[in-house]
């Protein structure tokens, strides 16, 4: 008897918003020509996204963050308060500037920037369809840098919240955290704690779901919050809220 052929995927359904014509056309015909993406519609505004998403249904929305009228900030924000929003990929012109962070802390998957070759923004939709965020440990240490140099005053404020967050996870899930929060794959948690890979993905899935995250990149910003990267380096042992 005859294997079946495997089901084959759909398409990832895809949404462009930015307010440049050419760069928006100049997207459309290179995503919308892509592998495995169905580019189902165009915005020139943040206004208009809660129309097109509620008319084209995409499963990614791939986002310019500086737009007159709303800008793409106030978008992803307003966009990921809804039930079974779709993921956003924010589309910038710097690595790690003040809007990038608050687009990450306000539910964004990851960011691309709008000089980044064309394969790479295909690979970026794609793996944020499958459920990874499109952001380097070395990126997130560069957004870490930038929330480390807001006002004292919002650190402690935002740091005694982590804490709190924090302090309702479980022993061994503050340590999945804690390791997450210093850039650690899958495979280095794993090692250093002494479980299998399914079982630390099984924790991270836990601890995105009883923190109202929605991805690893948000635990470690919530991490860094609290200050239990600083503790570990200062030798404190476990980096769990005390």
């Amino acid at each position: 008897m005859s294997t079946p052929p495997s089901p084959v995927a759909p398409p990832v359904r895809l949404a462009v918003v930015d307010d440049d014509p050419l760069v928006r056309a100049g997207l459309a015909l290179m995503l919308g020509g892509a592998a495995g993406i169905d580019l189902v519609g165009e915005a020139a505004d943040g206004t208009e996204v809660a129309a097109l998403v509620a008319r084209t249904h995409p499963d990614v929305v791939l986002m310019d963050l500086r737009m007159p009228g709303m800008d793409g900030l106030a978008a992803t924000e307003e966009l990921r308060r809804r039930p079974g929003a779709p993921d956003v990929i924010v589309l910038t012109t710097f690595h790690a500037d003040e809007q990038v962070l608050r687009a990450i802390r306000a539910g964004a998957a990851g960011f691309v920037l709008k000089d980044t070759p064309p394969a790479q923004i295909v690979e970026a939709v794609l793996r944020v369809a499958a459920g990874e965020p499109v952001l380097s440990p070395a990126v997130t240490r560069r957004l870490m840098a930038r929330a480390a140099g807001e006002p004292a005053d919002d650190q402690q404020a935002r740091g005694a919240r982590a804490r709190q967050r924090l302090s309702a996870l479980g022993e061994r899930e503050q340590d999945v955290a804690a390791a997450v929060g210093r850039g650690s794959s899958n495979a280095e948690i794993a090692a250093a704690l002494h479980l299998s890979v399914a079982t630390v993905k099984a924790y991270v899935s836990r601890i995105l779901t009883r923190l109202g995250l929605d991805n690893r990149v948000q635990i470690a910003l919530l991490v860094h919050d609290a200050g239990l990267l600083h503790e570990d380096e200062d030798g404190a042992e476990g980096g769990r809220p005390r």
